[in-house]
């Protein structure tokens, strides 16, 4: 759940999930919806099916060798290293982007830090620093460290235990390092989604297990989906950014005389037991102007 997620906004779902899946085995003998259900809202679904399929190939027993847990479905290197150190004490350097921070700052590497290259040179770097004897400890407080101190903008330098190892803080380069390219200019893009009721039910689409992203999630039409829909009121609007690009998003109420066959008449108190977009979480906060 942490990757790429900050720690506040995953708690929550940390906890629900572990109430919900409190062991491997009932993890693996759930339906893939309400693993999906119980994620709905964290983004970047592959990780709650890659979970699933691990628990699933795991039969029960958590693996305790690297290699066996690195081939684990959404573990690469940093997770099973993590793992392996935390968990059982292997000497692995979990590199995270922490800890890439921490270790470019130390080194002074002037290379970009997304580049293969230097990443390789920074994973190199942190197995000679890893204290084998207690690595677990060892990579948590690296990534403490790049957390709470080592931080990406105005470190921590003054309170910093390793700041008389920086060659960046000695060469007056931390705030310049680690180095990265720009940022893609971000998309702009105006969508329409069609809030169409039928008495307790609502009409949506199911993507299909074939879709690039997000499949087998439950999604509100948009108005070029439904071009026979009749558009009534508009009942508001939000934004939403995914990756480069930043979405206008207007909820506008609508009516149709027969149902699309690719649509379906869902009844609204079952979309919580139900994996729904973010998108379609936001739009049906409107609801209530509907109603109104």
């Amino acid at each position: 759940m942490l990757q790429q997620t900050r720690v506040a906004a995953v708690i929550p779902y940390y906890t629900r999930f572990l109430e919900r899946f409190p062991t491997i085995a009932a993890l693996a003998a759930a339906p893939e919806q309400d693993v999906l259900a119980a994620w709905a809202g964290l983004g970047y679904y592959s990780r709650a099916r890659n979970l699933h399929r691990a628990a699933r190939q795991m039969a029960g027993a958590f693996p305790q060798n690297y290699d066996v847990i690195r081939c684990a479905p959404g573990i690469g290197d940093y997770t099973a290293a993590a793992i392996a150190s935390i968990a059982f004490g292997y000497p692995h350097a979990a590199v995270d982007g922490n800890v890439i921070r921490v270790i470019a700052r130390l080194t002074a590497e002037t290379g970009d830090t997304s580049a293969a290259a230097t990443r390789q040179r920074i994973c190199r770097t942190a197995a000679t620093l890893l204290d084998a004897n207690d690595p677990g400890t060892f990579n948590q407080a690296m990534m403490e460290l790049g957390a709470t101190i080592c931080v990406p903008r105005d470190p921590q330098c003054l309170v910093c235990p390793a700041a008389g190892l920086c060659a960046a803080r000695r060469s007056g380069q931390q705030n310049e390092i680690p180095r990265k390219p720009a940022r893609a200019e971000s998309r702009h893009c105006a969508r329409t989604l069609y809030l169409v009721t039928n008495g307790e039910a609502l009409l949506l689409w199911r993507r299909p297990p074939e879709a690039r992203k997000l499949a087998g999630f439950w999604d509100i039409p948009e108005s070029t989906q439904l071009r026979e829909a009749v558009p009534g009121p508009v009942l508001g609007a939000f934004r939403h950014s995914i990756t480069n690009t930043a979405f206008l998003f207007t909820v506008v109420s609508a009516s149709i005389g027969s149902k699309p066959k690719e649509f379906q008449w869902v009844p609204i108190a079952s979309l919580r037991e139900l994996p729904v977009t973010t998108v379609a979480r936001k739009a049906l906060r409107f609801r209530t102007v509907l109603r109104h």
